[in-house]
């Protein structure tokens, strides 16, 4: 039992930075910020912005973005500090295995897997509606009269389309990653600016009073809250930004381009503040100048600008904004998909899952079995499954990378055994009182200071899922008629604070990184607590479908990846400099 559990933490060493991949570095910085940019910026520019102001915010929609863009901002950076650490393609997967072990590694990458298949499946499928719709569901209803699906929980119709687009976008990712990402670019420019042509159209009808309109003067008939800047108050604005975190996910994807990016300890950290800041300007512009042209409660949740264009007479601009919606849902397809072969590539490498899925094409030098494969499952998926379900089940996947990324930033940076080796001497067990809050003031990490790291940050995940079951399920008894509940939440912040103080007392390790995550603990421990606030905001449901996920996943591993995993093997992973033909580990096991 003791060796089964050793085999579920074993750790890979940091110790290959990724100069012998088998993968093209051709990836610039402009490359690498078009790929973020692209992957997230998406028809959430179009849409996200109508449909919460209609919904749940008002012109409070902009608080919202500004709220939702710090939450990705702390993710981003922690994935910025990962990129300069660790230049391997795999992204938190690999992170996870250097810093936690094999077992939580294979479930983050499993996860990855769910995100980015479900992510170019529903992309692909809105593609397919926004162009069916422009042509007055014509593809539809044709595909509904000749082959209907009556199944409950699959789609009316088979989207051959949409099947067609993924196949289109897997074949430019096994053609070469710089042919595909000069596609991308272009897309993801001409992305940009249309929603420049928005911001300077629009802005010419903005009227500042839109965001004071009294509650007398909304028609009856509408219910639109308040009036005001925040006419559903500042819960509302709250329930926006949970809803505007989710059009920030993709970023993540310039994480797995590890192996394929120049200077990637400089350009990945770089590429990711670049591109979340252009995609915050953009949906901080666009939800401006939208809510301040047209009045909160006239919005269209499902297609704000074209029904703003019809109210201002624009048909010429509608259809512009209609192209560049297609644009930003083809990037959004390359960029959902771009780093599920590389996720796959990483963990195959490592021997957990089949590896065949390793193999590099010489001519290409991109992983083409895994893009291939990556592609037909996510094909058949857009062409059978009604995806709005499973939506939630790529936030899920997501957010759960992102407390991953930032528990794992927390243990390195506490870690004794990481970059640096430590001459101090290990505290004595009758110190611990004392290491609590280091009063014999020790500069250098141990033993001992990384175990009481990692316990506390385990500690810390238990209050913060306490403290978010409070907030997000007993809501209606946070008040001074039960004290009881009070008491109880009180005491777990509390405990949230001293964990913190604990944590910060800590010596941490001096290794010189190109980016650092700054304001550490605090900022990882923010991340922490903002994206399991998240996760407990999504329903049932959604937890079960993800459990189904995770335990088809847990199956895999146990019967496969457990006994083949390269770590386990031979006591070490392989770098790619021992591995001169990509089947070489194959080989060997079969000899």
């Amino acid at each position: 039992m003791n060796k089964f559990f050793q085999a579920l933490s074993r750790k890979k060493p940091n110790d290959d930075d990724g100069s012998h991949s088998k993968l093209a570095r051709v990836l610039t910085l402009l490359d690498l910020t078009g790929l973020g940019v692209g992957s997230t910026l998406g028809l959430g520019a179009y849409v996200l912005a109508g449909s919460v102001a209609y919904e749940q915010a008002g012109p409070g929609v902009v608080v919202s973005f500004v709220i939702a863009a710090l939450a990705a901002a702390i993710a981003g950076l922690c994935y910025a500090e990962f990129a300069s650490r660790v230049p391997k393609a795999g992204s938190a997967y690999i992170y996870t295995y250097i810093t936690i072990g094999e077992f939580a590694a294979f479930t983050i990458g499993w996860n990855l897997m769910l995100e980015y298949i479900i992510g170019t499946a529903s992309v692909a499928r809105g593609l397919s509606g926004y162009i069916d719709a422009l042509i007055d569901y014509r593809m539809a209803n044709m595909m509904r009269h000749m082959l209907e699906i009556r199944v409950s929980f699959l789609g009316t119709y088979p989207d051959i389309f949409s099947f067609l687009v993924v196949l289109t976008i897997t074949a430019l990712l096994a053609y070469g990653v710089k042919e595909s990402t000069v596609l991308n670019n272009v897309f993801t420019a001409v992305n940009l600016i249309v929603i420049v042509v928005v911001l300077v159209s629009v802005g010419t009808k903005a009227d500042p009073s839109n965001w004071s309109i009294k509650q007398e003067d909304i028609p009856s008939e509408i219910n639109a809250g308040v009036g005001g800047f925040l006419p559903y108050g500042v819960a509302g604005v709250m329930a926006g930004a949970a809803k505007c975190f989710y059009g920030y996910v993709g970023f993540d994807c310039i994480a797995t381009t590890g192996e394929e990016a120049r200077n990637p300890s400089k350009n990945i950290p770089l590429a990711i503040v670049f591109s979340l800041f252009i995609i915050f300007l953009s949906y901080f512009g666009v939800a401006t100048v939208l809510t301040m042209a047209l009045p909160y409660y006239l919005q269209d949740p499902v297609a704000p600008f074209p029904n703003l264009f019809d109210w201002l007479g624009w048909q010429e601009i509608k259809w512009i904004v209609s192209i560049g919606a297609i644009f930003s849902l083809c990037t959004n397809s390359l960029g959902a998909m771009f780093p599920l072969p590389r996720v796959l590539y990483a963990m195959s490498s490592d021997g957990i899952i089949f590896r065949s899925l390793r193999k590099v094409n010489l001519k290409t030098k991109t992983p083409v079995f895994a893009t291939i494969i990556s592609g037909l499952v996510s094909g058949t998926m857009a062409l059978l499954f009604d995806l709005q379900q499973l939506i939630d089940m790529m936030s899920i996947g997501t957010l759960l990378a992102y407390t991953i990324v930032a528990v794992s930033v927390m243990v390195l940076r506490y870690d004794k055994n990481t970059n640096i080796q430590s001459a101090v001497p290990e505290q004595n067990k009758s110190l611990i009182v004392k290491q609590l809050f280091n009063l014999n003031i020790v500069k250098t990490p141990s033993l001992l200071s990384s175990k009481i790291v990692k316990i506390c940050l385990f500690l810390y995940a238990i209050a913060i899922c306490g403290v978010c079951t409070l907030l997000v399920h007993a809501q209606d008894y946070l008040s001074a008629q039960y004290p009881l509940v009070l008491v109880m939440l009180s005491i777990l912040f509390i405990s949230m604070l001293i964990i913190y103080l604990v944590i910060a007392c800590q010596p941490t390790e001096e290794a010189k990184l190109t980016f650092q995550v700054p304001c550490v603990p605090f900022i990882p421990m923010l991340s922490m607590f903002v994206n399991i606030y998240l996760m407990f905001q999504l329903d049932v449901n959604t937890w079960i479908s993800f459990s189904l996920w995770l335990l088809i996943g847990f199956l895999i591993y146990f019967s496969y990846g457990i006994r083949h995993s390269v770590l386990g093997n031979r006591g070490q992973t392989l770098s790619e400099s021992q591995l001169e033909n990509p089947f070489a580990v194959v080989g060997n096991e079969k000899a």
